[in-house]
C-alpha cells in the first residue's frame, strides 16, 4: 500500500522547483548551520529572531533560507544577521530549500558540514551543539519513527562532510530540479524516505527512536517529555493546530525557562 500512495505521489504532485537566488552567497567554512524561514509576508518574527540567534551562536556560519513572495521582500534585517542568504518562492515547502542549501556547500563550501532546521520547531534550547558533537553518523537527525518505514523526522538533522558525490547519492529525495507543493507529497516522497536513501552511502542514525507502536510522531506526542530529556525543540504547532497533544501550561513553562518570546 504505502509504494502506491508513494507513487501517486510522484506522478500527480511532482513541480518545477521554485524559484531562486543568492543575495548573500555561500562561501568556503567548514560548518554551516542553516535555517528554513517561511516570510508569505516578508516579515520576521519574535520567534524566528530567537531561533537565529541561538544559531548564530553556534561554530561555523549562519545560512538562512527565506521563502518570500519576491527577493526584494527578503528583510534586511536577515540580510544583516546572516552570514549568506538564500531566496526562494513560496512553493516547494521545507525540502526545496533543503536541496538549495545543500547544492551551494557541496559546490562553494565542499567537506563542511550541515545543520538544517526549519521553522516548525522552536529553538534550539539547551546545548545543542553538544548533541551535534555526540553523533557519530553521518546524517543525524534528532528524533526518528517508524512510522511508514524507520526514516528521521526532518525538521532538523546534520550532514557531516556536505560534497557533490553525497548531493548526487540523496537527488531522488533531496533536489533543486523538483518540488511538490502539498504537504503530503513531501511526507510521503521526501521525508519518510530520506534516511533509507541516504543509508545507501553514508551512516545514518537519531537521537531519539519511536518503534511506532505507542507513539506515531514523538515531535508532538512525546514534545514535552522529549525536551525534558534534551530534545532542543518544540514543534510550533503544539501551540495551535495539534494543542492537544500537550499541556499547554507545560508547554509554556519551558518557553519561560528558555527565554523564549513565545
Amino acid at each position: 500500500m504505502l509504494h502506491v500512495v508513494r507513487a501517486k505521489s510522484l506522478l500527480t504532485g511532482l513541480r518545477p522547483p521554485p524559484p531562486s537566488a543568492w543575495p548573500k552567497p555561500i562561501a568556503p567554512r567548514r560548518r554551516w548551520n542553516g535555517y528554513f524561514l517561511y516570510l508569505p509576508d516578508g516579515v520576521l518574527t519574535a520567534s524566528h529572531l530567537y531561533t537565529l540567534d541561538r544559531l548564530r551562536a553556534l561554530p561555523g556560519g549562519l545560512l538562512a533560507i527565506c521563502a518570500t513572495p519576491g527577493v526584494e521582500q527578503v528583510p534586511e534585517d536577515l540580510l544583516r544577521r546572516a552570514d549568506a542568504v538564500c531566496w526562494k518562492g513560496l512553493s516547494g515547502y521545507d525540502f526545496s530549500a533543503y536541496a538549495l542549501a545543500l547544492a551551494a556547500v557541496a559546490e562553494r563550501a565542499p567537506g563542511a558540514d550541515l545543520f538544517l532546521l526549519n521553522d516548525s520547531v522552536l529553538g534550539p534550547f539547551g546545548d545543542v551543539e553538544a548533541l551535534l558533537e555526540r553523533s557519530s553518523w553521518d546524517l543525524t537527525g534528532f528524533t526518528a519513527s517508524a512510522a511508514f518505514e524507520n526514516h528521521v523526522q526532518s525538521y532538523a538533522f546534520l550532514i557531516r562532510n556536505v560534497n557533490p558525490a553525497m548531493v548526487r547519492a540523496l537527488r531522488t529525495v533531496v533536489s533543486t530540479r523538483y518540488a511538490f507543493n502539498y504537504y503530503q507529497n513531501v511526507v510521503n516522497w521526501q521525508e519518510t524516505r530520506l534516511a533509507r536513501v541516504a543509508a545507501r552511502s553514508m551512516s545514518v542514525g537519531a537521537l531519539w527512536y519511536s518503534d511506532g507502536r505507542n507513539v506515531h510522531d514523538p515531535s508532538l506526542q512525546s514534545a514535552t517529555d522529549l525536551v525534558a530529556s534534551g530534545l532542543p525543540f518544540l514543534k510550533r504547532s503544539l501551540l495551535g493546530r495539534y494543542a492537544g497533544f500537550q499541556d499547554r501550561d507545560r508547554l509554556e513553562a519551558i518557553l519561560k525557562a528558555a527565554g523564549h518570546p513565545l
